[in-house]
């Protein structure tokens, strides 16, 4: 399985259509406030001013679901990854008709924010409906690959939830066989509704609503890092 950690383009386009002058604005005015810093180590302090457990959401569409996490979970520090402007001016009118204070953004690749934050400091991590990258040749653009997964293992606490929903039947059979190959990671399901429908407190996207729509099955996949150290794969 060819996995360099280094394939740092895991994603398409950046922006879709032109930004309306409001759009504009928000991110002129309000994305600075909640950016994550562009250099050096990254920890809850420096993100909000004081220790409080972490999240991560890879990739977050536009924000609805970690904007719901967020709105839930008040005493956590939530930091979302989303290359793709339009869905970043999807989470900052979240953030900004919610009220919330404890989400981050950055706009840009998510290993970028995942290689500075420390050791065992994320208390959950999502990783939902992440572009399938279908064709074999692209298998190595995906996030869930040992590489990445190895790195977001290494900064997960031992006891932490990671989350990974899809609705493509090619990106869940990859996932299964690259979740089932870490130790680093228990899969919870027992059952098959286990996996089949969408725990209370995992709020739905809109791309898993277009999916259904579709007709298509969507699963959910919960994880619980184990107390194994985590192996970082290198580029080859």
């Amino acid at each position: 399985m060819t996995d360099p950690l280094t394939i740092r383009r895991l994603y398409g386009r950046r922006q879709g259509h032109a930004l309306r002058a409001g759009q504009a604005a928000l991110v002129e005015e309000f994305l600075p406030k909640l950016s994550v810093p562009e250099e050096g180590p990254l920890d809850a302090a420096r993100l909000f001013g004081a220790d409080r457990p972490l999240a991560l959401e890879i990739g977050f569409g536009k924000g609805e679901h970690m904007a719901q996490q967020a709105a839930m979970r008040p005493e956590m520090g939530f930091i979302g990854c989303e290359p793709f402007l339009d869905g970043v001016v999807g989470a900052l009118m979240q953030v900004r008709d919610r009220g919330l204070s404890n989400v981050r953004i950055h706009m840009n690749d998510a290993l970028e924010v995942i290689e500075r934050l420390p050791d065992a400091s994320l208390d959950r991590a999502w990783l939902l409906h992440p572009d399938p990258w279908p064709k074999a040749r692209h298998a190595k653009r995906r996030f869930m690959n040992p590489g990445p997964i190895g790195l977001l293992a290494a900064k997960m606490k031992p006891g932490a939830e990671f989350r990974f929903g899809t609705d493509h039947p090619v990106y869940v059979r990859w996932a299964m066989m690259v979740m089932g190959s870490l130790p680093q990671f228990e899969w919870q399901a027992k059952v098959p509704g286990d996996f089949l429908v969408r725990p209370d407190d995992w709020p739905e996207t809109r791309y898993e609503q277009k999916a259904r729509a579709k007709g298509h099955e969507v699963w959910y996949f919960r994880y619980i890092r184990t107390d194994v150290p985590a192996t970082v794969h290198s580029a080859a």
